[in-house]
């Protein structure tokens, strides 16, 4: 039987807030050990001989529901993450990108951003992409109204596909830690033939040796695309 071929990596990250209370923790520490992991896996599918993109979910549209103080402090964590991972990004020939929309970001994070993603734009090994104030139902309507706006008077599917923000048109694999087992409006039409694995364990317990192992299970996967076998 032929493997399928892993290119394109999806991940939610979900259980930091629990593994912090699990330990008498502030949740802030979850999201602390959770950037870690960040950098474990993208090494890990920097390294890996097919993985073409990894695109993490870190904050949601919905996100911003979160008290003040934890939605302060995740952006400070990010914008102390890209400073801190930029050498990472350089020696490993990751590009950078970002998918979601950053206007509501800080003109500092927002800088922070842009600058890390041009400067990495030569890198071809992986693209590490973080999905931020990221909704798959706002990315579908505004690719939508980008086809209008365009001149077109009836959408198709490849119009659509084209208009997104992302570089792929389908995820090939979706992760979903901490047990939850739903897609929380994330990357809504490249998900619509992706495998999907959901883990017990909480993001921040999250390993590549676990990576690994549901990496070979999607390998040993057939694929039907609404077809046969």
């Amino acid at each position: 039987m032929t493997k399928s071929v892993l290119k394109n990596l999806a991940i939610i990250m979900d259980g930091n807030g629990r593994w912090a209370q699990q330990r008498g923790l502030n949740r802030t520490k979850g999201h602390e050990q959770g950037a870690e992991i960040i950098r474990d896996v993208t090494r890990y599918c920097a390294k890996h001989p097919t993985i073409e993109t990894v695109t993490f979910y870190a904050f949601s549209t919905e996100n911003w529901k979160r008290p003040k103080l934890e939605v302060d402090f995740l952006m400070r964590l990010l914008d102390r993450y890209l400073q801190n991972e930029f050498s990472t990004y350089q020696e490993n020939n990751i590009r950078f990108m970002v998918i979601g929309d950053i206007s509501a970001l800080s003109p500092k994070l927002q800088e922070r951003i842009r600058h890390t993603q041009e400067q990495t734009r030569g890198n071809s090994d992986l693209t590490h992409i973080l999905a931020l104030n990221y909704g798959g139902r706002a990315e579908i309507v505004s690719a939508v109204n980008r086809v209008i706006s365009e001149g077109k008077h009836t959408v198709s599917e490849e119009d659509i596909s084209k208009a997104l923000q992302t570089p792929y048109t389908d995820i090939d694999l979706l992760i979903r830690t901490s047990g939850e087992e739903r897609v929380s409006n994330y990357l809504l039409w490249q998900i619509s033939y992706a495998e999907l694995y959901f883990t017990q364990t909480l993001w921040p317990d999250f390993t590549t040796q676990e990576l690994d192992e549901i990496v070979t299970d999607f390998e040993q996967r057939t694929r039907r695309f609404g077809g046969l076998a």
